[in-house]
């Protein structure tokens, strides 16, 4: 008689948040989405499919063949647009059947300067719409963030700023990579368990 796996079917609900539409691609605002991207990669993850209103796939955040293998992971990208992110995310997390904690949100951060990422558990929104919705669905903005600087425009003018996160990046290619793979990297340690939030 076989019986089934008691508790969630993954340890950790890894979400990269962006705006859906090759339009948006190569902006800061969806450096989630890329370094979602990269993580699937590096953990050979099976092609996402269409779930929760995103692309989701399911795996372990090692390699197959890799031991000892890794905690069991669900990466979810949002097809919401960014200030709906948490339609997609809160229904992924109600059926994973998550603690909040176990959920990481990667996400770009303009009141960091580019390059720095930074991780910790809840905290404030910033003004981040993607967070907003998050925290409303979720009932609590004390989930997980990888923060990904992005740097932000010498203005506060809202028009200014979003000119800014939905643009091309300012930067090259290769920093660009470099802060993709930092944030990967803080992202892995995490559900890894290599660092206490």
């Amino acid at each position: 008689m076989a019986f089934g796996r008691s508790g969630p079917p993954v340890d950790w609900l890894v979400v990269g948040l962006g705006n859906p539409g090759a339009q948006y691609d190569g902006t800061p605002h969806n450096v989630g989405c890329r370094v979602l991207a990269e993580l699937a990669r590096r953990w050979d993850l099976p092609r996402a499919r269409d779930k929760y209103a995103g692309r989701f796939a399911q795996g372990r955040c090692t390699p197959p063949g890799v031991m000892p293998a890794g905690p069991r992971v669900a990466a979810l990208a949002p097809q919401t647009f960014m200030n709906e992110s948490g339609r997609s995310v809160g229904p992924a997390r109600g059926a994973l059947k998550l603690d909040l904690d176990r959920v990481l949100v990667i996400h770009d951060e303009i009141d960091l300067p580019f390059g720095e990422v930074r991780v910790r558990l809840g905290g404030g929104l910033a003004g981040h719409n993607g967070l907003k919705s998050l925290k409303a669905h979720l009932g609590s903005p004390d989930f997980a963030r990888v923060r990904i600087g992005v740097g932000r425009p010498d203005s506060t003018d809202p028009e200014l700023v979003a000119g800014y996160v939905l643009g091309r990046w300012r930067q090259d290619r290769e920093q660009v990579d470099a802060l993709v793979a930092d944030a990967a990297d803080a992202a892995e340690q995490i559900v890894r368990g290599d660092v206490t939030l």
